[in-house]
């Protein structure tokens, strides 16, 4: 049964079609696609198949065309999903792509929870040298996802990008186990990052494309707190490990659930296809980098010049008197409170708003990184830091990727994405490096008040250009 509002639209058109002047042909298959991307189609597919015999007939015939369409795009602006075909997976793909990360954090974080240690205290590398090296490997990992979101959008598909992005992963981890100097460390863990930016993207867009837009902050929720049970049991599993096995092959073992990761991946995920675009890669971009998606951007870039990753964390709770065995029992906490905030940060953002919630994260980390600067003394101050860095990451990571959709169109999603992964891993490389030379060369105290006072900038620049002027 056709709905209402399709019948008036294709009733609008064939009234048009048969009128004497103009002989018009539509293409009804736009309606297959998101009333968005639906009027560009269809107006490239109106034709004109006997030309009027005058320039007055002509032009009579161009006014006439011109206030039917105004009509049926008014049509389809006000028509419901339903209404023009789209078919979105639901929360079924939420949650089975929920799972693909339960899994792979629970490979990721088995190493991740003793890696910064590791490198630090076995491999010989500084917190200079920790801070290039992650650096680096976030950098490789936001320049695959632009590339990756951008080809997806061309061809039309999200799942092969994300299940390879997956497979280079989960081969990459158990490298680990035969690194000898840092600088192996560091090749392993580029290859595991390039992992990860060949499927965010695309799995990012493939989140969002699988339910409505109002529905996106619960989505990546969801999604964010299933990633993040992972996360917890990761640690949990590598704490019980490293006693009867040593740290290496914990790296081994970390394979055991990047393959049921895939498993799941290959089983229970459905595709959600967009028209192909014939364009070069990156076309899109131009469409995407303006207006306040580019405030956005400009106020996260300069947030992540300040920033730093759990790894500063577990070497300051080492240095606070945390035992190497303990290491991933303060990381598992740090996870624990990160998937507690996962689902109301969520919720909170489709309440109050996305960019508020984002501007809430950015205060936490400044507070964090106060608390880094300026907290001595024993362990439990190492684990409060770890829980308030937690926090940080909950409400920052599941609403800095949910607030991007309201910003572009469905068929640019990808790309959108890829642009935001790039401009945040080009800033975050310069700030973590920059932030473990200062620790290194002038202290702590110096290094994370530094973090705190670019938070504290990206906030207000960020209330200042996109949160005001949308109000």
């Amino acid at each position: 049964m056709v709905s209402t509002p399709m019948r008036r639209a294709t009733s609008l058109l064939f009234t048009t079609a048969s009128e004497p002047l103009l002989d018009l042909r539509i293409s009804l298959s736009a309606c297959s696609t998101a009333p968005s991307t639906a009027l560009p189609s269809m107006s490239r597919s109106l034709r004109l198949s006997r030309a009027p015999t005058s320039p007055s007939l002509l032009y009579a015939g161009a006014l006439k065309l011109e206030s039917r369409l105004m009509e049926v795009k008014l049509i389809y602006a006000q028509a419901p999903e339903s209404a023009v075909g789209v078919k979105r997976p639901g929360y079924r793909n939420v949650v089975a792509l929920g799972f693909v990360s339960f899994f792979t954090d629970m490979s990721t974080e088995m190493i991740l929870g003793v890696l910064p240690v590791y490198l630090v205290e076995e491999l010989g590398a500084t917190r200079a040298v920790l801070g290039v090296i992650e650096g680096l490997a976030e950098l490789s990992n936001y320049v695959f996802r632009m590339i990756s979101g951008a080809i997806s959008d061309k061809v039309g598909r999200r799942k092969p990008f994300v299940f390879a992005g997956y497979l280079i992963s989960s081969v990459a981890k158990p490298l680990f186990a035969a690194a000898t100097s840092w600088l192996d460390a560091l090749a392993v863990r580029v290859m595991d990052r390039v992992g990860k930016g060949v499927r965010t993207s695309p799995r990012d867009a493939l989140i969002s494309q699988s339910i409505r837009e109002e529905e996106a902050g619960k989505a990546f929720g969801i999604h964010r707190t299933l990633d993040q049970l992972g996360a917890v049991l990761g640690p949990l599993l590598a704490f019980a490990l490293i006693p009867l096995v040593g740290v290496r092959m914990v790296f081994v073992a970390s394979f055991i659930p990047a393959l049921a990761a895939l498993a799941v991946l290959a089983a229970l995920v459905v595709e959600v296809r967009t028209p192909p675009r014939e364009s070069r890669p990156l076309e899109g971009l131009g469409r995407v980098m303006r207006g306040r998606f580019l405030h956005l951007l400009l106020a996260l870039a300069i947030f992540n010049l300040g920033a730093y990753n759990f790894s500063f964390v577990l070497v300051r709770a080492r240095e606070m008197g945390v035992a190497v065995l303990a290491a991933p029992l303060i990381y598992m906490l740090l996870n624990l409170t990160h998937t507690a905030m996962g689902m109301p940060s969520g919720l909170l953002a489709d309440r109050v708003g996305r960019e508020k919630t984002l501007l809430l994260s950015m205060i936490v980390f400044a507070a964090t990184s106060l608390m880094l600067a300026y907290l001595t003394g024993g362990w439990a101050y190492g684990v409060a830091i770890a829980l308030a860095f937690g926090a940080f990451q909950g409400i920052y990571d599941t609403v800095s990727r949910a607030v991007v959709p309201r910003y572009v169109p469905e068929e640019l999603r990808g790309t959108a994405y890829g642009a935001y992964y790039l401009v945040v891993g080009a800033s975050m490389l310069a700030g973590m490096t920059i932030i473990g030379e200062l620790w290194d060369s002038l202290g702590r105290v110096v290094a994370f008040t530094y973090s705190a006072c670019l938070a504290l900038a990206s906030a207000a620049l960020l209330y200042a250009t996109v949160i005001r002027s949308s109000s």
